[in-house]
């Protein structure tokens, strides 16, 4: 169970400390399991099987939906992302939970209330072009609520080979690289083949017509010469995120055991 899957065991010592009653417990355990906003169901138990509790993409959901839905999340959990927000969307939120954080150029916005930790360094995201940076950031801000420091690495794409070449060392000494990169996507392969960690492939809706919004530089990545690439969809700055961060807490921690609760 991870650290952020307690929130029975609290709910329970606050009984046992007199600090909320049964009854009161009861109520609040009827909605552990999932909530029903009428427009959505959220996953609450979601915390105690994973790392970060249920993570609201806004795109596709009214202002409305929105606040609803992350200000239940955060009441439950004490931490909440937010995904692909609009501005009208983000300043809704930012309203209705005011310590609510931006993370530009990204459409991210997360908060987090939990007792601090010290975050986990080895977690690197190396970028091709100014014009990754939103999905850089969204998958820093991942990495970040989930107790992990990020390493940025920008603007070294392979149309000057010397840039990624200068970094070798820094790559070299990471648990984990997330490459984020467009146009023709060969970033991933040359950072693999400088460095024994493994690298999480993004790529990027960013380049002209022929790069088909993403597509393009998805199956450079897909078929990586080098070996030791993996990939996520396009743009999926969050899910690059998430993976890095798990895997940074193995090299960190271990695996986790399998007879945990």
């Amino acid at each position: 169970m991870s650290d952020d899957g307690t929130q029975l065991d609290k709910l329970l010592e606050r009984v046992a400390r007199g600090e909320l009653s049964p009854s009161d417990a009861a109520d609040r355990l009827r909605t552990l399991p999932f909530e029903d906003l009428g427009f959505a169901r959220l996953d609450h138990h979601r915390a105690i099987r994973d790392v970060l509790p249920e993570v609201v993409l806004a795109e596709g959901k009214t202002a409305q939906q929105a606040v609803a839905a992350g200000c239940a999340i955060l009441e439950r959990a004490g931490c909440l992302l937010v995904t692909r927000a609009s501005e009208e969307i983000a300043q809704a939120l930012e309203a209705a939970i005011p310590d609510l954080r931006r993370h530009p150029p990204s459409t991210a916005l997360s908060v987090d209330r939990r007792p601090p930790r010290t975050p986990r360094s080895g977690v690197v995201i190396a970028s091709g072009g100014t014009s990754d940076l939103a999905v850089v950031e969204e998958a820093a801000a991942t990495c970040a609520l989930m107790g992990h420091e990020v390493e940025r690495i920008v603007d070294v794409g392979v149309a000057g080979i010397h840039r990624v070449l200068a970094e070798t060392e820094a790559l070299r000494k990471a648990n984990v690289i997330v490459v984020v990169a467009g146009m023709d996507g060969a970033l991933p392969s040359v950072v693999a083949g400088l460095t024994a960690a493994p690298v999480i492939a993004v790529p990027t809706s960013n380049g002209y017509g022929a790069a088909f919004e993403g597509l393009a530089p998805l199956l450079t990545m897909l078929n990586a010469c080098a070996t030791g690439v993996s990939v996520v969809n396009i743009d999926n700055g969050f899910g690059a995120g998430y993976i890095a961060a798990l895997i940074n807490e193995q090299a960190w921690s271990g695996p986790p055991d399998p007879t945990a609760g």
